[in-house]
């Protein structure tokens, strides 16, 4: 029977996978996107679902890199985790690797778009003397945004395929995010 997890179990298995605080801080915060998101677009009784798959959605990256989503299938199914949780997750490669299915749910399109995003507003705060989210302006980040060599880690592309998707205006996926990350900071 698969499961699942709840949020202390997917943070133990986030754990046992990553150790580098960088990666168990982008979980986090993609967690806590993730939950604003479920609150903000009405899915109030699946924001702990939400969550869970934005803290498992990089479960693989640190000791796969070059299998990131699709060393996570094997990992979640040995753990004998729900394939929709599986789905979900590896649905955020889309493009990637052949293994991913196209977003198809809003929470798999807001995990697809927000994930490269937050990388990138999180590096744009890291400019700022406050270090912070909380007085980051749209500006900051669209300014980032343009310049390729700053985070270039950060996949422009994605970020707007996953606007796309959501069929939202890129500046509103932007200032969405920030407001996101500014709860979950």
């Amino acid at each position: 029977m698969s499961i699942t997890p709840t949020r202390e179990q997917a943070f133990e298995l986030l754990n046992e996978y990553n150790t580098e605080p960088f990666h168990i801080r982008h979980a986090e915060t993609v967690e806590g996107v993730m939950r604003y998101f479920a609150r903000e677009l009405g899915y109030e009784d699946e924001i702990e679902y939400w969550g869970i798959i934005g803290l498992l959605h990089d479960l693989d990256f640190e000791q796969y890199p070059d299998e990131h989503c699709v060393k996570v299938v094997e990992l979640l199914e040995e753990k004998d985790i729900d394939p929709a949780v599986i789905r979900s997750i590896v649905s955020h490669g889309y493009g990637l690797t052949e293994s991913a299915e196209k977003p198809e749910h809003e929470m798999e399109k807001i995990l697809f778009a927000v994930d490269e995003l937050t990388g990138l507003i999180w590096a744009t705060a890291l400019m700022r003397p406050s270090k912070s989210v909380q007085d980051l302006e749209l500006k900051s980040v669209k300014k980032k945004f343009k310049d390729k060599r700053f985070a270039a880690g950060c996949s422009r592309d994605t970020i707007r395929q996953g606007a796309e998707m959501l069929d939202w205006e890129l500046d509103t996926l932007i200032e969405r995010t920030i407001l996101a990350m500014r709860e979950c900071e």
